[in-house]
């Protein structure tokens, strides 16, 4: 286990510990030569770090996506914790524990797996539970999509991220659908479990959350449309049209096209699977944001450039101290005026 943390990092401290090296930059100083700008994670978060000295001896010796061990001192930028960078040593990934190193959910895979397994067999229509069952039984599938993040930043960008994203549409949907007449529940259900799932390709996650060849390539809508086809080809009775439905679901879901979306949504369950999605994506970037500057003091996150603005703690914000009470019977005092009687 790591000696220090991310989430441990307090002003004035002087730490020894061990990184995973999300960004690299060399950098000019206002006053002439180089430093080096690092993020340097762990799995409780991410912090800013910079090195000033010997930086043409140290810059060789390790990359992004590597692990370094750390020694430094914690200040206290823009009310937030940077690091300065004293020494550092590239380390072998036998000489980590990399459980140390990489956010998960919360949740328990397995568990998450079982609840998405009874939303499948609840599913009325026939087709569309044999289609979800056919692709879900693959194994490389279902330990794939156990462990593959939902993004590689934005939106439950951590371990078992895609699979609890997944439950919590799956939850969304059963509650709005009893709010609207004639949504095809299960339609829509199918579209959640079938919307992100090339992300299991598209996603590389073995280190740092990055973009495979194929994903950067593709993209996860062209990647899960292969899925689905693979998985149709040895249902030779799933009904066309149905088929047509779930396509235009998979391909729609971005709602826009400045989005990536090929297509607008056009019926009442695609237009749903695109507003559910947009919503638990935006609402739970936020839920990070204001974890990762929890402990930072001030009421307002760093600007966000997914969201295009900041974000206010409102717990912060309802906590201030506030102003004492006036003494009962005690009069405002008169204002200045500029008015002539």
């Amino acid at each position: 286990m790591k000696d220090t943390y991310v989430s441990d990092l307090q002003p004035n401290q002087i730490i020894v510990s061990d990184f995973l090296v999300q960004a690299k930059e060399l950098r000019s100083k206002k006053a002439g030569g180089n430093y080096l700008a690092l993020a340097l994670s762990d799995k409780t978060g991410e912090v800013e770090a910079k090195i000033w000295d010997n930086v043409e001896q140290v810059e060789p010796t390790f990359a992004r996506d590597d692990f370094v061990k750390v020694k430094g001192a914690v200040q206290l930028y823009q009310n937030r914790p940077q690091l300065t960078v004293h020494k550092l040593k590239r380390l072998e990934d036998r000489e980590v524990d990399l459980a140390d190193f990489f956010p998960r959910s919360a949740r328990d895979p397995e568990e998450m797996w079982r609840e998405l397994m009874e939303v499948v067999a609840a599913v009325e229509k026939a087709p569309l539970r044999a289609l979800l069952e056919k692709i879900l039984s693959k194994p490389e599938i279902a330990e794939r999509l156990k462990l593959a993040p939902a993004a590689k930043s934005l939106h439950h960008a951590y371990l078992g991220g895609l699979l609890e994203h997944v439950l919590s549409l799956c939850r969304l949907t059963k509650l709005v659908v009893q709010n609207y007449r004639g949504i095809d529940a299960d339609l829509v259900i199918a579209g959640v479990v079938l919307h992100d799932l090339g992300k299991i390709y598209e996603l590389s996650y073995a280190r740092s959350f990055a973009y495979t060849t194929e994903g950067q390539l593709l993209g996860h809508m062209i990647l899960e449309l292969e899925i689905v086809h693979k998985a149709l080809a040895e249902l030779p009775e799933f009904p066309r049209p149905l088929q047509t439905l779930l396509e235009h679901l998979i391909i729609s879901h971005h709602g826009q096209y400045e989005f990536g979306s090929p297509k607008l949504p056009m019926f009442p369950e695609a237009l749903l699977l695109h507003y559910m999605d947009d919503l638990d994506s935006k609402l739970q970037n936020m839920e990070s944001l204001l974890k990762r500057d929890q402990a930072s003091g001030v009421e307002w996150t760093r600007y966000s450039a997914s969201l295009g603005r900041p974000l206010l703690d409102t717990q912060k914000f309802l906590s201030r101290s506030e102003p004492p009470p006036e003494e009962p019977g005690a009069q405002p005092e008169s204002e200045p005026t500029d008015e002539v009687n």
